[in-house]
């Protein structure tokens, strides 16, 4: 009896935080590498902000506080980023191919949240994508599904129409 109570205590503590416990590091690093994507013009938009938020509360399925903590700590983490090798690098270690797609493919959409990226934005994508190991030809794959989509949900008139695609991005 006493053994599968020793069993059962742990089972419980580990149950009770499996979110925070097993990803927090890479949720972290991604928020980190998104929030530097989204203010790299400036403080970050309105816009940019719902877009982070849903997109890091749909990718970690994560409650509404969560999320919300989620952002502020990247703030600080970013803010106190040299660069964002260190995310990156976090990030290559714990996703596969398709994460580190996913996690291109949400820079994007951060960027085009709120109009067209201008260089800059433009340029920490093709670094970072590059750091993730994500090819040009991915990178720019992402960044016209990102657009696809969103001329798709602006014909069925969901959130604002988007900007037409730069070619030279």
């Amino acid at each position: 009896m006493f053994e599968s109570i020793k069993t059962l205590i742990p089972n419980l503590y580990e149950n009770a935080r499996p979110r925070i416990a097993k990803g927090q590091t890479s949720w972290l690093a991604t928020a980190a590498l998104l929030t530097r994507v989204a203010t790299v013009r400036d403080e970050m938009s309105e816009g940019r902000r719902k877009k982070l938020y849903a997109l890091l509360k749909s990718a970690f399925e994560l409650d509404d506080l969560t999320t919300a903590q989620l952002i502020d700590q990247s703030a600080a983490v970013d803010r106190n980023a040299i660069d964002f090798y260190h995310f990156t690098r976090k990030l290559s270690e714990v996703l596969d191919d398709e994460g580190r797609y996913q996690t291109v493919r949400m820079m994007w959409e951060i960027v085009y949240a709120d109009g067209k990226p201008n260089e800059f934005e433009a340029n920490i994508i093709w670094r970072a994508a590059d750091l993730l190991g994500v090819s040009s030809r991915q990178r720019v794959a992402l960044r016209q599904l990102v657009l696809a989509d969103n001329a798709a949900l602006a014909r069925v008139g969901v959130g604002r129409p988007q900007a037409p695609a730069d070619p030279q991005l």
